[in-house]
């Protein structure tokens, strides 16, 4: 897998376009050099075209660039059927044109199999990975003599808009997934684990593809490898192994040390001389099946595997992402009896088969139970809606199936009821049980067609601290949904989130920094935010770095920024001097927010720079753009190119 240590073609094949100069452009040897330079690049563009699928954060930029590539195809096809010989400034095009795909084919490769939480931690640096591959192609492409390779004006113009694709390409801004960045910033910042984090981490699961044993499996041998190849204990890969084992927690893995441990299924292997057959393992557990069945997509799975699937709201085969036609499960007797046989002849014990009817009558039975408490919450006597409630809080906590099945039961409604009873109790219980609930996104929009708003939003105003502090989640999880950022905002919901932001508990001050961050990224409620008086609590948050909230405040001023508002109100020079103090001596994450809003503020007003040179800034910046995080790194190097053009360095 390759990942920062990749060849851009520049350096060991570099030597290639010396032993071309020696050809002569009539000689047998150009021309076989010319067919092997087409062959190699149709087979490049080939190659690539087989990958397929690609990680979710990089995908559309991937299935982009193959498109592109794929462009080229008759191109090459024109070239190869080429009757006359082809000079040495045409081979030394195609050559550039053959290493710029060989770079193309590396990115595309490290999209298709690096490790998924990796490339969403580093979108921007990936981004820019793909702008390089478009200046390659389309300087290779600018070079090539059309009229000496007699290319057809159809294949031309095919190329020439190809190149204009790409002039488009590069000057694409990076389109990152804003819920996605939210959910890395908070997860990699926070330290204590509440409701929140749980609704976070099974989102970024869910859009990473990570959310079953058999994904996250595979992204263990994808992170093992980036260690090897980046460095077992730089602060990065450290917060893409804690990340993983998080979401090995939320499934109920085993975490391991995938430094040390071979990054191998338990079942797979029953000893060094047996090995189990892998078509007689299910996709989803990876562990040998009992009950094999088959799905209409023609996949075999074990029975009670892929019932939890389906049972989890899914309508999709979990190997091949095809929607199925219908949720039916047929046996598949001839592969249960080879699997017996294999079992009986290496005497391997085959797992107990549970029993189905069992199960069937213990799910009914849940169910039951659920609609059960789901109808308590209209009982006339408070104890025993109390007593409901605080059990669909618990229920709902960590399960996602109950997330669901309380949904269907129709338990929304009367909690959001719940929210304006006169009691405190049933107020907290019923604010965390919706939170809980919010966390599965199909339950955010009944939530709010509900019109909860409003009424967290009293809680949050009024209700007991751990009530706010709840509520402050449960804001930021119904936040993510884009219309909402303007609801909540309209509703009154961003002063008593600055309240609980600067008179909170540590807990209600997270929650409300995360809620806040997201609410910020709407254009209006930057200024909304300054209005109330986000700024002072967030300055304070600089100043007693104990409360361990630095990144969170960094990162929302950079998002204050962007406003008009947010430069003036925090454009002074005692600011800008907190900013080099960070860059200075903060954490490596500290020095990259640091560095990221003192070029937002000095790209609009150059006397943010010349502040900043002031008060000593200028080595650290070196320092930093030589071995700060990547992201800080590029940071450092343009506010460095910023104070060059504005003449305030040499």
């Amino acid at each position: 897998m390759a990942m920062d240590g990749e060849r851009d073609g520049d350096g060991e094949d570099g030597g290639a376009e010396t032993m071309e100069e020696e050809n002569e452009p009539n000689s047998p040897n150009a021309r076989e050099e010319t067919v092997d330079l087409v062959q190699e690049s149709v087979s490049l563009i080939e190659y690539a075209a087989r990958f397929g699928d690609y990680r979710r954060t990089q995908r559309r930029e991937c299935y982009n660039l193959v498109r592109r590539m794929k462009i080229l195809l008759p191109l090459f096809d024109e070239i190869r059927d080429l009757g006359s010989p082809i000079t040495q400034n045409g081979i030394v095009s195609l050559s550039k044109l053959n290493k710029a795909l060989r770079f193309a084919r590396k990115l595309l490769k490290t999209c298709n199999e690096g490790s998924k939480i990796y490339l969403a931690l580093e979108t921007e640096t990936m981004m820019i990975k793909f702008h390089t591959v478009y200046e390659k192609l389309s300087q290779a492409l600018d070079e090539l003599p059309f009229d000496e390779l007699e290319v057809s004006d159809e294949v031309r113009e095919q190329v020439e808009l190809m190149q204009t694709q790409l002039s488009r390409a590069r000057k694409r801004t990076d389109t990152q997934d804003i819920e996605l960045a939210v959910d890395l910033m908070v997860v990699s910042s926070k330290t204590d684990e509440t409701n929140a984090d749980i609704a976070i981490i099974e989102r970024l699961a869910k859009k990473l593809d990570l959310h079953s044993v058999e994904d996250l499996k595979i992204e263990s041998i994808s992170v093992r490898n980036l260690a090897k190849e980046r460095g077992q204990t730089s602060e990065s890969t450290q917060q893409i192994i804690e990340l993983l084992n998080k979401f090995k927690q939320i499934l109920g893995m085993e975490v391991t040390n995938i430094l040390d441990d071979p990054v191998m299924p338990k079942m797979l292997v029953k000893s060094q001389s047996l090995i189990i057959p892998p078509e007689f393992l299910c996709p989803i557990t990876l562990e040998l099946m009992s009950d094999p069945v088959v799905v209409a997509s023609g996949q075999t799975f074990e029975r009670e595997s892929i019932q939890k699937w389906f049972d989890s709201n899914h309508r999709t085969c979990p190997k091949t992402r095809q929607t199925l036609d219908h949720l039916s499960l047929a046996p598949n007797y001839a592969l249960k009896n080879l699997i017996t046989e294999w079992c009986e002849k290496n005497n391997f014990k085959v797992p107990k088969k549970e029993d189905l009817a069992s199960s069937e009558g213990s799910s009914a039975e849940h169910i039951e139970k659920i609609s059960f408490l789901v109808g308590e919450l209209s009982s006339s006597q408070l104890e025993v809606q109390r007593t409901a409630v605080k059990d669909i809080r618990m229920l709902s906590k960590e399960n996602p199936e109950n997330r669901i099945l309380f949904a269907k039961c129709g338990a929304i409604p009367p909690l959001v009821q719940l929210l304006s009873y006169p009691d405190s109790i049933i107020q907290e219980h019923a604010v965390t049980a919706l939170l809980n609930l919010s966390i599965d996104e199909s339950n955010r929009k009944l939530i709010t067609n509900e019109e909860a708003i409003p009424a967290i939003i009293e809680i949050l105003q009024n209700g007991s601290m751990e009530s706010r502090e709840n509520s402050a989640a449960a804001l930021f999880s119904l936040s993510m949904l884009p219309e909402n950022k303007v609801t909540i905002a309209l509703a009154g919901g961003i002063p008593p989130l600055v309240d609980l932001l600067q008179n909170g508990t540590i807990r209600g001050k997270r929650d409300a920094a995360t809620a806040l961050f997201n609410l910020s990224l709407n254009h209006a409620n930057k200024a909304r935010a300054i209005d109330a008086g986000i700024v002072p609590p967030l300055l304070l948050f600089l100043e007693d770095r104990n409360l361990d909230m630095v990144d969170e405040a960094l990162s929302i001023f950079l998002t204050l920024a962007e406003h008009p508002e947010g430069r003036h109100e925090i454009g002074q020079l005692s600011f800008i001097e907190t900013l080099v103090d960070f860059i200075k001596d903060g954490t490596p994450k500290n020095k990259e927010c640091a560095t990221s809003l003192l070029l937002s503020l000095g790209s609009s007003n150059s006397s943010h720079t010349l502040a900043a040179l002031q008060f000593g800034v200028y080595e650290h910046l070196i320092e930093i753009s030589q071995s700060g995080t990547i992201r800080a790194r590029r940071k450092a190097n343009a506010l460095l190119q910023l104070m060059s053009k504005s003449e305030q360095i040499p």
